[in-house]
């Protein structure tokens, strides 16, 4: 049976020992950037209950340590001892780090059920009938502390398509543009400005760099586009969980990055890298705590919640496919819906690090804009849904390996496409990651969907938002640099 470990307050010595900075391969699949904390000045006591889970001098007893070096003790205690030497200035390039991650996919629908809707993904455009391979992703990210009280983080994409567009693809466009303010040297408290990831949903904040499954689960990511948006966020951080964190990414476990052990904010909630349509702000708060039992298995358990108001975007359909002419549904940003819907969400998390067994599970409720069902309006109705994964992590001589299985399901408003269609999905993946080395991995995967197709279709005989059934084969290189 574990034996739960008695955790410091903040302020008092953190359990754990600091290992420096993440290793190369942390430092291109960290998504945040995030700087470790810095040793603590002083000794502090063992963790009660057992060894601590790593080697450290604040660790160590003090009947054969030096509280100030940690060097063995002599008898002679008035020796001399050579005057410390005064570390070396960082040099400006010392200071900043650039790195980054491509995707490049493979999308084939293998099976199409009599009936069914058009192939369409809200997280893959290639998924769709004319279409197979795709740049995903192709990011350049450049990030370093400016001082000890600013860290700057940016990263444009460089595969961005123009929404609406037939045809125009791999634009730039911003993902990520901020400033982390921190209030102390220790990084407890911090403030992020800028364009960041909202913090709403542990999947949704992992970056897709190291999420295995190709696509996050929509039930979360239908809250904000892009997971990201332009606003101001607050994050608590407590030594001890900032080793947690830097525990699991030096380890490759899969983490989702240091978004505090609570955060909260406020932002335009429209998206990220869209233009805001109302004077409305979304108000956000999110708080996760990660336990690690005696063996190190580390549990993380969350929950979040959101208010505000959305505007969606209109578009000609034809309702149900019948009547003679096309319309834009009532309640849209042109046909009297300016002013926005409520847009309310909550949700709770559950994350078993794979250690080597690892199960991922969210679930979110909450009532947001949605098309109503003859198709003629925006109405606010309820929404809810989540997943569940298992995941296991298999080093071998020739690469680590992901096996994963996760169902996910999710009903109500898409919000983020034009009309709002409400949606129902229903599906379930298998894949495998292969990370070959440090720099690339490959990932298969076979899904079976029932899900919404959320383009509006205009015309005589074209019934928009029907159900795509079917399977789908999908293959991902990923190269990181």
């Amino acid at each position: 049976m574990f034996e739960w470990r008695e955790f410091p307050i903040p302020g008092t010595a953190a359990p754990f020992a600091d290992s420096g900075f993440a290793t190369a391969q942390a430092a291109y699949r960290t998504a945040e950037g995030e700087e470790p904390p810095p040793p603590p000045a002083a000794a502090g006591p063992a963790i009660p209950g057992g060894a601590p889970p790593f080697d450290s001098p604040r660790f160590a007893s003090p009947e054969t340590t030096d509280d100030r070096s940690g060097d063995e003790k002599t008898s002679d205690s008035s020796a001399e001892k050579p005057a410390p030497e005064k570390p070396a200035e960082k040099k400006w390039y010392d200071k900043y780090r650039v790195g980054g991650y491509a995707q490049f996919r493979f999308n084939e629908t293998t099976h199409l059920a009599p009936g069914s809707a058009p192939p369409q993904h809200a997280g893959d455009s290639s998924v769709s009938d004319d279409e197979t391979f795709i740049i995903r992703r192709a990011r350049l990210i450049f990030s370093g502390d400016i001082s000890d009280h600013l860290f700057v983080y940016l990263q444009p994409d460089f595969a961005a398509s123009v929404p609406g567009s037939p045809d125009a693809n791999h634009f730039v466009q911003i993902r990520d543009w901020y400033g982390d303010v921190y209030l102390d040297k220790e990084k407890v408290n911090r403030f992020r400005v800028g364009q960041s990831k909202v913090p709403y949903g542990w999947e949704n904040l992992q970056s897709s760099s190291r999420r295995a499954p190709f696509d996050r689960n929509d039930a979360f990511n239908s809250a904000t586009r892009n997971e990201r948006d332009l606003g101001v966020f607050y994050y608590w951080t407590p030594e001890y969980v900032q080793d947690v964190f830097e525990y699991l990414s030096d380890n490759n476990l899969k983490d989702s990055g240091n978004y505090g052990a609570f955060g909260t904010g406020i932002y335009a909630g429209q998206g990220g890298s869209l233009r805001e349509q109302n004077d409305n702000v979304h108000f956000v708060s999110r708080f996760t705590w990660p336990f690690m039992f005696e063996n190190r298995q580390v549990v993380e358990l969350g929950i979040q919640g959101y208010t505000g108001e959305y505007t969606v975007l209109g578009s000609p359909i034809r309702p149900l496919g019948i009547g003679s002419e096309d319309i834009v549904p009532l309640g849209t940003r042109d046909t009297g819906g300016r002013d926005g819907h409520l847009d309310q969400r909550l949700g709770w998390s559950f994350i078993w690090y794979p250690q080597p067994l690892g199960f991922q599970a969210e679930w979110t409720i909450g009532r947001g804009p949605a098309l109503n069902d003859t198709q003629t309006a925006i109405e606010t109705r309820a929404l809810y849904g989540g997943y569940a994964m298992f995941l296991y992590k298999l080093d071998s001589s020739i690469g680590t390996w992901f096996p994963f299985i996760r169902w996910q399901y999710f009903q109500g408003g898409y919000k983020s496409f034009r009309n709002a269609p409400y949606s129902k999905i229903n599906e379930l993946e298998l894949g495998i990651e292969w990370q070959i080395r440090k720099e690339m991995e490959l990932t298969l995967m076979y899904t079976f969907t029932d899900r919404t197709n959320l383009d509006a279709m205009a015309g005589a005989g074209r019934t928009s938002y029907d159900q795509f059934d079917g399977q789908l084969v999908r293959v991902q290189f990923q190269v990181n640099y």
